[in-house]
């Protein structure tokens, strides 16, 4: 009998659908941190945020329960009790058993029940419920009270209701979960960040009460604050100020250009000279620990800002070149943003993407910022001379990574296009896929600190090439003339010098081919320029696949959402259709290459470092006999074989972190 293969095996029964919370329990990483389950616990925390954010609420209560649960109460206008139209089962029951059901999709022209929240997929407390051993919801809303209850994600104590003790005006809604320990490296939600968590929380909603109680130790603590954004962030700093707190705030209304009316943020900002920094941004409530646009945002509005006070009152300092990390280097902040349809990295919405934040952001802390500093020109005067000084410093330290320099021009590539900047700590080459790319990327860089390196054709693989017939190839050679470095082994201590960029970046077309050129350059780099991986030099930057435009709808211009891949654009649309949009009123542009896209486009996509995606490269944690045996698996030539047995293996494990 002979025994069948795996490819023999592969058939109709090999391939498995998912439903209902299934994805979620299968592969929680996806929706949700699995460190420890303080995030499902925080979708339920941002659910009560966002009824007090629409101004349906005054309270939320979080109690950590003895015996391991966690129970979320707000005084807002109760989850939806009755039975949907179309899916014939009780709103409340819809909302924590099906991802992609919520009431944060009706929000597209602003006029929704949410028109400002951070839930957007609707995966929030279904994940919640998906995760726990168990989860009760109580709901109180027109003078009822439901109750239900669910195990494992599943429905166990189905929908009752009967006449509410409560006074009719006091609805709500109650969540208590039981988090499942062996979806968490640590089962135990960590109190301190929780406290953390609900603090802000009442910080970024002025005059709402915040209670924490735990049955443990008997402790509670209450927060409400009046002060907002300048009173916590004070509390929070450990040093003195350099000078007055700069805070303020600015909203679009109907006459704003491309956004829709109420999208803006408030922030408050402190210079410190010493100490650690504070600094947290929110989305609509979402803590954003990662950052994203609209941090760039209020980064470009400050910097803007004071070159534009610098000018007016001539404080520049010859030789010194102040940069907008001179100005942000040592502010402290808090950052509220309010956008109507933001674009997170992954569900667990650490990181905002929006391109449009930058921009709503970095408008109103400009105007409002050039306003502060000429009314408090002497704290002006004092914070520019601090940052001067930063400058300097920054400029001192810059010397010691001076270039190469060489008597002729030759030496360079002829096709290279060469950066002003010599410091190797700011400046980035993009070795580009194709001369039309080529011209596409020099347009639309930034001259300053970014080099462009084109290449034609796919480059050769090297996993097999020997060091000394490596630059026979006129492209390797070029590569190793641009960066300034010669090939090496792992082994040893390579001679590093005469490297001219901090940043060495592989821009290749979003496609399959595009793809194998970035496997064929990290090769290279793998195989003959280890040191440059290791030392964090190397990355690959992320151009998008596809441009979705869709109309305005309550905006004053029409959205353009670019798409990394396929899985992201199925996701954009099926967002962009649970907003209310038609199918047929979207339109999906598919790029064929980088040199289809504009100069304006590209940059804005994968050149410019407060919009792009930009992947470091890393060694990881695995064994290097065992990275090695993958790497010699996968690129040598005459292993064909176990190269189709591994990828039919393990290929389906591949995840790109974006």
């Amino acid at each position: 009998m002979v025994k069948k293969t795996r490819a023999e095996d592969y058939d109709v029964g090999s391939i498995r659908v998912l439903k209902g919370l299934e994805p979620v329990k299968q592969r929680p990483g996806m929706y949700t941190l699995t460190d420890n389950p303080l995030h499902i616990v925080q979708e339920v925390i941002d659910n009560a945020s966002d009824e007090v954010l629409a101004g349906f609420g005054t309270r939320i209560s979080v109690t950590l329960r003895a015996d391991g649960g966690v129970t979320v109460e707000d005084n807002g206008r109760g989850i939806p009790t009755g039975m949907h139209p179309e899916e014939h089962a009780p709103v409340v029951e819809l909302v924590f058993t099906r991802l992609h059901a919520g009431g944060k999709f009706a929000k597209a022209d602003g006029s929704g029940p949410y028109s400002f929240a951070g839930g957007l997929h609707g995966v929030g407390v279904s994940v919640t419920n998906a995760l726990s051993t168990r989860l009760e919801v109580t709901v109180w809303r027109d003078g009822r009270e439901a109750n239900l209850a669910f195990e494992d994600g599943f429905v166990v104590d189905p929908l009752s209701d009967k006449k509410s003790s409560r006074p009719k005006s006091q609805t709500g809604t109650r969540v208590t979960c039981w988090p499942d320990a062996k979806y968490f490296d640590s089962p135990v939600v960590p109190e301190a960040a929780l406290v953390r968590l609900l603090r802000s929380k009442a910080v970024l909603l002025p005059g709402c009460e915040v209670v924490y109680s735990n049955e443990k130790t008997g402790e509670t603590q209450t927060w409400k604050y009046e002060g907002g954004l300048r009173e916590y962030l004070l509390s929070e700093l450990r040093a003195d100020p350099l000078v007055e707190p700069f805070e303020a705030s600015g909203y679009a209304d109907e006459n704003t250009e491309g956004f829709a009316p109420g999208e803006g943020a408030a922030w408050v900002l402190a210079w410190t000279t010493e100490g650690p920094l504070t600094r947290e941004s929110y989305v609509n409530l979402i803590p954003t620990p990662q950052g994203g646009t609209h941090e760039s945002g209020l980064k470009d509005g400050l910097f803007q800002a004071v070159k534009t006070f610098m000018e007016i009152h001539g404080l520049q300092t010859k030789g010194v070149k102040v940069l907008a990390e001179d100005v942000f280097g040592r502010a402290n902040f808090v950052l509220s943003t309010k956008s109507l349809d933001p674009q997170f990295q992954g569900q667990t919405k650490e990181k905002l993407t929006s391109r449009d934040a930058l921009k709503l952001v970095s408008n109103f802390v400009r105007t409002q910022f050039e306003f502060w500093l000429n009314d408090h020109i002497e704290d002006g005067k004092k914070l520019v001379e601090h940052i001067v000084s930063v400058a300097q410093a920054r400029q001192r330290q810059a010397s010691k990574y001076e270039k190469r320099k060489s008597s002729t021009v030759a030496v360079l590539p002829g096709k290279l296009t060469d950066c002003e900047t010599d410091d190797i700590t700011r400046n980035e080459l993009f070795i580009v896929e194709g001369d039309s790319a080529g011209g596409s990327a020099k347009a639309g860089r930034d001259k300053e600190f970014q080099a462009i390196l084109p290449l034609r054709g796919k480059i050769l693989n090297t996993w097999e090439v020997d060091s000394d017939e490596l630059l026979g190839s006129d492209t390797i050679h070029d590569i190793a003339l641009a960066i300034g470095v010669d090939p090496h082994p792992k082994e040893g201590d390579p001679d590093l010098k005469g490297l001219r960029y901090g940043k060495i970046c592989i821009l290749s077309d979003a496609d399959v081919d595009g793809s194998h050129i970035q496997v064929l350059l990290l090769t290279l780099f793998y195989r003959h320029f280890p040191k440059l991986i290791e030392l964090g030099h190397v990355y690959v930057a992320m151009p998008p696949l596809y441009r979705v435009d869709a109309p305005k709808k309550g905006r004053k211009k029409d959205r353009k959402i670019y798409c990394l891949d396929d899985r992201e654009l199925t996701r954009t649309l099926d967002a962009l259709k649970k907003e209310g949009f038609r199918e047929d009123e979207l339109k999906v542009s598919r790029f064929k290459g980088l040199g289809e896209m504009q100069a304006e486009q590209l940059a804005e996509t994968t050149l410019n470092p407060d919009t792009r995606r930009l992947l470091p490269v890393s060694l990881g944690d695995m064994d290097e006999a065992v990275t090695r045996s993958v790497m010699h698996l996968l690129m040598s030539g005459n292993q064909a074989n176990g190269r189709r047995e591994w990828m039919e293996a393990y290929g389906d494990r591949a995840e790109t972190d974006v």
